[in-house]
């Protein structure tokens, strides 16, 4: 059966922004999540819709894989609809960082297509967070698809995802996990091997 204009596009797409990605970026964003590991700091990781779901699973890779102490606020239903409900949307994230006593040894990493603006009124929460880190000095890393929001404009270092108009955020986000799971097996920051590496490792498949 020959691939679907769509499923041709979508795959055209993606392999010619896996090209484009800067892997130097990768590395340099590698170095400074293992810094602040070696400084005792930890991991706060954010981002709504799709962002959220990779926050969950990449909190899990940077426990288990790396060894660095991890959180993510959407893994709290009940806090974060809490906080929403009695206080609102845009403070969410930030008022969970400050009662995480959030320092200038952790560090913020965000999933965002467009990383937030509160010119546009967009990822209000995102933007909290991102100026709590900043305003303490914290460390921002981030994976987005824009280079104009407030991720672009306060991360120490950011990756951008810059896939056609049409496949914005499918594309983004699918390359928020390929930039993560690129980082938790780095060898500037993986401490083990996944189940299934560590098996071929032993010449088991």
């Amino acid at each position: 059966m020959a691939a679907s204009e769509h499923a041709q596009a979508y795959l055209s797409a993606a392999a010619e922004l896996a090209q484009r990605i800067d892997a130097e970026r990768i590395d340099s964003m590698a170095r400074g999540i293992a810094a602040v590991r070696e400084r005792g700091g930890r991991l706060f990781v954010v981002g709504v819709g799709g962002g959220a779901g990779h926050a969950s699973h990449a909190v899990n890779d940077f426990r288990k894989l790396c060894g660095i102490e991890s959180y993510t606020p959407t893994d709290n239903a009940s806090e974060l609809t809490a906080r929403t409900n009695d206080d609102g949307w845009e403070t969410s994230f930030s008022a969970w960082l400050e009662v995480s006593r959030l320092s200038e040894r952790d560090a913020l990493l965000v999933f965002s297509v467009g990383g937030g603006s509160r010119e546009h009124n967009v990822s209000t929460n995102l933007v909290g967070a991102m100026e709590a880190a900043h305003g303490i000095g914290a460390s921002i890393f981030g994976v987005v698809g824009a280079p104009g929001g407030t991720l672009a404009e306060l991360a120490d270092v950011a990756i951008l995802i810059e896939p056609p108009a049409e496949l914005r955020t499918p594309l983004v986000e699918s390359f928020q996990a390929v930039v993560w799971h690129a980082l938790v097996s780095h060898p500037e920051l993986a401490l083990q091997q996944g189940h299934w590496e560590s098996l071929a490792a032993r010449g088991r498949s």
